[in-house]
């Protein structure tokens, strides 16, 4: 049996932190599969005893198709151990780093169907020089309110990479204690 991994992502850094999470559980002696949301892809749910779900916030959002597809698919991801995190930018502050204070996430997991079994937040990365026009405008602007870098010719990655490993072992772990 092996993991499912899952992501739909904005600017790549979702993805990124996916196949970290990939490469863990890996290393730790699980298979998985890491596939964007995207894709439009056939699974058989048979194959896979967990299922982990990543996601990007743009402008206070999930993409559509990460409510869609846990629509389509609420039953099989609540008959098997899952997780679901989130990746945005206000959760580069510790205040809004998990998922009880981090309002996007809280707000998610409030309304959706699916009951993941573990959940985490990551702080994104901002990289201005791959933005458009208008999104480089307006994520400025939000950085400007929220005391966040403004200078649009950089790239931040924020992204606690320790913390990501740490949610993989709690995902290694949570597929064991389903399975004792």
């Amino acid at each position: 049996m092996k993991t499912l991994i899952l992501y739909s992502t904005r600017d790549g850094q979702t993805r990124e932190i996916a196949a970290h999470l990939g490469a863990e559980l890996q290393a730790s002696g699980l298979e998985c599969d890491v596939l964007n949301l995207h894709d439009k892809v056939s699974i058989v749910w048979a194959e896979y005893d967990r299922v982990v779900i990543g996601a990007s916030i743009r402008y206070g959002h999930f993409h559509r198709s990460v409510n869609l597809f846990i629509q389509q698919h609420l039953q099989q991801l609540n008959n098997v151990p899952s997780a679901f995190f989130s990746v945005n930018l206000v959760a580069r502050k510790a205040e809004k780093n998990t998922p009880e204070t981090n309002s996007y996430t809280r707000k998610f997991l409030l309304n959706s169907p699916w009951r993941p079994d573990c959940c985490a937040v990551f702080a994104g990365a901002l990289r201005y020089p791959r933005y458009g026009w208008l999104d480089k405008f307006m994520i400025r602007l939000i950085m400007k309110m929220t005391d966040g870098e403004t200078d649009t010719s950089k790239e931040v990655v924020y992204t606690d990479w320790q913390q990501v490993s740490l949610f993989a072992t709690k995902i290694a772990r949570l597929s064991n204690k389903q399975q004792s």
